[in-house]
């Protein structure tokens, strides 16, 4: 009996076996390059700096053309992307971001409670240059970055276009 017992452990061990990890069920989030998304502007990390963007309240709506293509199933969590803001933002009358303005971001997953797996994507953008100025800024697709009951980013997104000309119009 002894000796069958390493010679049962080595038979086993001989035979390749598949094991299958945990699906991920995490909503992905996929942009094609020319997409035009609506983010809401979050905070600036030097809100006292005494620039024209810091007039921008939280929540300001900010339409940018993507230039970059983003698959969260593709690229992963860190990537970043590039797009141009479609059109500009006037804070108490005065034009402070043009548009054509460059804006950079990454695909960022988040923890969130409310989902299921314990994560989200979310695209953020977190640097605009206009005119050779650069901000460093928070901006992303959802009003907020806490936990929210949105199921998809790209339906928040739809969501979102189909008001942003009108909000467009208050900045």
């Amino acid at each position: 009996m002894k000796r069958i017992t390493p010679l049962l452990l080595c038979l086993f061990a001989a035979f390749p076996s598949t094991t299958h990890g945990q699906t991920s069920n995490i909503a992905r989030v996929q942009v094609s390059a020319g997409t035009v998304l609506t983010f809401y502007l979050h905070a600036r990390l030097n809100p006292t700096s005494g620039n024209s963007v810091d007039g921008l309240p939280k929540g300001t709506l900010l339409r940018v053309r993507m230039l970059d293509s983003i698959d969260s199933a593709v690229n992963p969590d860190g990537t970043g992307f590039h797009g141009a803001v479609v059109s500009g933002l006037t804070s108490s009358g005065e034009l402070v971001i043009h548009s054509g303005s460059e804006v950079r971001g990454i695909l960022a997953m988040l923890r969130s409670r409310s989902h299921p797996e314990g994560f989200r994507y979310e695209l953020l953008i977190t640097d605009l240059t206009d005119h050779a100025k650069s901000y460093t800024l928070t901006a992303s697709l959802n009003p907020s970055l806490s936990d929210s009951p949105v199921a998809s980013t790209s339906k928040q997104a739809t969501r979102v276009n189909s008001r942003s000309s009108e909000a467009d119009a208050t900045h």
